[in-house]
């Protein structure tokens, strides 16, 4: 059974947090995750930000495909979705939180591994740690570097 079709909002939502640009930080500094990232298909773009005490990821940009697929799935707008909730730094320097996934209409436990200043490798599973997809995403580099991208 394939649980997410390719380019899924799912995995676009747990990719979104990585290492921001260069500048002394702990290893478990949430806000060097702050900024703007794509995922591999570049159909979702999320800026990661503090919600009011917690870490979170809100789309700002998606592509026609991903916001049709949405929008069939039940959600209203795919725009402004905060898909990412709760994230927190971890002790090995991983990230871990919740991810809701408007396709699904479902909440799943989401981490993410820094690679590199530019990269990290996201996390998403469905059932504990049994059903498990993870990918790589990309910091885009400046925050609003998409904000004239009409979708």
């Amino acid at each position: 059974m394939r649980i997410f079709r390719s380019g899924h909002i799912a995995l676009a939502a747990m990719a979104a947090l990585g290492q921001g640009p260069a500048h002394a930080a702990e290893p478990n500094d949430v806000s060097r995750t702050y900024g703007v990232w794509r995922n591999p298909r570049d159909s979702v773009h999320l800026e990661i930000k503090n919600c009011g005490g917690e870490t979170c990821g809100v789309v700002i940009w998606a592509s026609a495909k991903a916001q049709a697929d949405a929008r069939n799935s039940g959600s209203e707008s795919l725009i402004g979705q905060r898909i990412l909730r709760n994230f927190e730094a971890q002790k090995n320097g991983s990230l871990s939180g919740r991810v809701y996934v408007p396709t699904l209409r479902m909440t799943f436990q989401g981490s993410a591994e820094l690679l590199d200043g530019k990269t990290l490798r996201a996390k998403g599973c469905v059932i504990g740690n049994l059903l498990c997809k993870s990918q790589v995403w990309t910091r885009i580099d400046g925050p609003y570097a998409v904000a004239d991208r009409t979708p």
